[in-house]
């Protein structure tokens, strides 16, 4: 199990997860701009354990992922994708013992070719 926690301390979840199965970036227009490294879990292995009422939400476009953040320090702490509304995406920086500068084998996800966009 993970902890995760915003820059501010506001806001904490527990994930259940071990080992990394992937650790990703995405370029859609968000990701890009976040700039996070991120990782999946089942939203059943992602639990808000502290400050639930300092996250905000976030959507564009076609409204279906939710992007989460501290309303506080402004932090992205995770979200629930469009294409899998099941998953729950999570900022790998926010876990204090884990440097993301020292991870490899980083997949790099097309969100600017989101699957749903195209006609």
């Amino acid at each position: 199990m993970k902890i995760l926690k915003c820059h501010c301390g506001l806001v904490e979840a527990q994930i259940n997860i071990e080992n990394f199965e992937k650790i990703l970036r995405c370029n859609c227009s968000i990701c890009k701009r976040k700039g996070t490294i991120m990782s999946m879990v089942k939203n059943e292995d992602f639990k808000i354990t502290k400050g639930k009422t300092n996250l905000k939400l976030y959507q564009f476009h076609t409204k279906i992922a939710k992007h989460y953040f501290c309303s506080n320090c402004g932090i992205y702490t995770h979200h629930n994708p469009r294409s899998n509304p099941a998953m729950t995406g999570f900022n790998i920086g926010c876990i204090d013992d884990i440097d993301t500068f020292k991870l490899n084998n980083i997949l790099i996800i097309d969100g600017n070719n989101h699957p749903l966009d195209k006609k």
